[in-house]
């Protein structure tokens, strides 16, 4: 069996990536590996072994064109009426609160927020599929 443990995503300034990962889900750095063109930085929270792979390539000056292929990551929080005003006191802009409802009953609850390079994460209530 297969078992996931990394998304790698690209990022043009390493200190300001840290900090949003760091403030908004507690993302701490679990190894850091140097090359001369890039860098690789490897997150990971107290709670998964998967991890973020943030790839920052030393030459790279324009932002990264996010496509429509991409679509999002996503994590669990304990109090997401809470989460949400810590974002907005950070600065980081969440999006609305959104409770998903799509026969009458709701299955999810959660807002988006953009990381500094416009990847987004999907922060979900934790319940029910979402633990």
């Amino acid at each position: 069996m297969a078992k996931a443990i990394h998304s790698m995503i690209r990022v043009r300034d390493e200190a300001r990536s840290l900090h949003f990962y760091r403030v908004a889900f507690g993302f701490e750095i679990a190894e850091r590996l140097d090359f001369e063109t890039f860098t690789l930085v490897y997150l990971r929270d107290a709670e998964s072994d998967f991890e973020i792979e943030l790839t920052i390539n030393k030459d790279r000056t324009e932002p990264y064109l996010l496509g429509d292929g991409y679509g999002h990551l996503a994590v669990v929080v304990e109090d997401l009426a809470a989460e949400h005003a810590r974002f907005e006191a950070a600065g980081f802009a969440p999006r609305k609160i959104v409770a998903f409802a799509p026969a009458g009953e709701v299955i999810a609850r959660f807002f988006f927020v953009a990381d500094p390079d416009g990847y987004q994460i999907e922060v979900l209530q934790r319940g029910g599929r979402y633990v």
